[in-house]
């Protein structure tokens, strides 16, 4: 099921820290930055904070901009993006500012949490997910039920390390701030744990006063039949390179890009790339890698179309080099239509072969939008 993009935000000192331990919340942010914390919200369906959060900081969680909440009004948004918190227990103070400062409210929570809740009177939408909580569960019924597209998720450490473990994250804004704690009580950004592995991408560094605002996005693909938010970036950006193609009246406009286990990107193409008319974008990316990588094995292959099963213009199809190139993953957007092959299936010879196939169908329309001349 879709999901919306999770954007993480924090600040934290040059140890790594959220606050100290003193009464008084450490403000870590400067002027400048609070304000773009504000554009940030402003721009966003929703806001996430842990009970955590909630119980320490007693946060009102509003877009404080006059002129950013008229914008909002003017583009037909609600005023205030929804406000959101998740707690397993329930547990959460009633005259708390979170209920009742902004629009509306939900609280994600256990079913005996529920129970607690609504007898504590909590102004929010109380939303039971089960015996436990499931963040799967929950970003799905943002998505579907309150139609969230972007989630702004604005702490604690707890809630920022279980997306992240989770491979939930699309986005990490993180603020460095010129101080330092060196209390080892002091709240941490994230937890102990398995993370997923390979490095961020670094999207942005930016100066704002004494602060450095730094933007990563993650890089590993997800695992089997498991999606990750790089899935997410990846099949994106093989939508991306499928507008690159030359236009053709007789073949399909398809990106492609092959990624390595530990998010390294090996190779990218798209049809008709270069001096070849009948490339394919899967068939011109693995062109490009060695064939004796020993990453092929663990790398998954990005197409914003279903790889092809059967082909006129060359001897194997894209499904057969993909498998002989020893790939085991396939994320696509758009299962082939019958325009120019009946019944096409390469998804299931890939199948049938053991490879693993996801379909992100929420990326259909971005891979077809540079097909939009081709008949139906």
């Amino acid at each position: 099921m879709p999901f919306p993009y999770v954007l993480l935000s924090a600040a934290v000192s040059l140890d790594g820290c959220l606050d100290d331990t003193g009464p008084e919340r450490l403000l870590l942010s400067s002027p400048a930055d609070f304000d773009r914390v504000d554009e940030v919200r402003a721009s966003v369906d929703a806001i996430l904070v842990g009970a955590g959060t909630i119980r320490a900081d007693n946060p009102r969680l509003l877009v404080n901009s006059p002129e950013r909440r008229a914008a909002r009004v003017a583009a037909g948004q609600p005023e205030y993006p929804l406000k959101v918190t998740v707690s397993g227990s329930g547990e959460l103070d009633p005259a708390a500012k979170f209920w009742h400062t902004g629009g509306e409210k939900v609280l994600y929570t256990t079913d005996k949490g529920a129970d607690r809740a609504r007898r504590a009177g909590l102004a929010a939408d109380v939303v039971a997910l089960g015996a436990e909580l499931d963040w799967r569960r929950l970003l799905e019924h943002l998505h579907d039920v309150r139609g969230v597209r972007r989630l702004m998720v604005e702490g604690g450490g707890t809630v920022h390390t279980q997306l992240l473990q989770q491979e939930l994250a699309d986005e990490l804004q993180l603020v460095l701030a010129p101080l330092l704690v060196g209390d080892p009580d002091a709240p941490r950004l994230f937890g102990p744990g398995a993370y997923q592995g390979g490095r961020l991408r670094l999207a942005e560094t930016r100066r704002i006063e004494d602060v450095v605002l730094m933007r990563y996005e993650p890089t590993a693909p997800g695992t089997g039949s498991a999606t990750s938010a790089a899935d997410r970036h990846w099949l994106a950006l093989a939508c991306e390179l499928a507008a690159q193609c030359p236009p053709s009246r007789t073949a399909f406009s398809v990106g492609a890009v092959v990624v390595a286990a530990d998010g390294t990107e090996l190779a990218r193409g798209y049809s008709r790339e270069g001096d070849d008319p009948v490339v394919h974008a899967e068939e011109a990316a693995l062109a490009k890698i060695d064939p004796t990588d020993p990453r092929l094995g663990g790398a998954t292959v990005y197409s914003s179309l279903e790889p092809c099963a059967r082909r006129a213009s060359r001897p194997a199809p894209c499904a057969r080099l993909i498998l002989d190139a020893g790939v085991r993953r396939v994320v696509t957007a758009w299962r082939e239509p019958d325009t120019f092959v009946a019944g096409a299936d390469g998804n299931g010879v890939l199948v049938a072969e053991g490879a693993e196939v996801v379909v992100l169908p929420e990326y259909e329309a971005a891979a077809k939008a540079p097909n939009r001349h081709l008949p139906a």
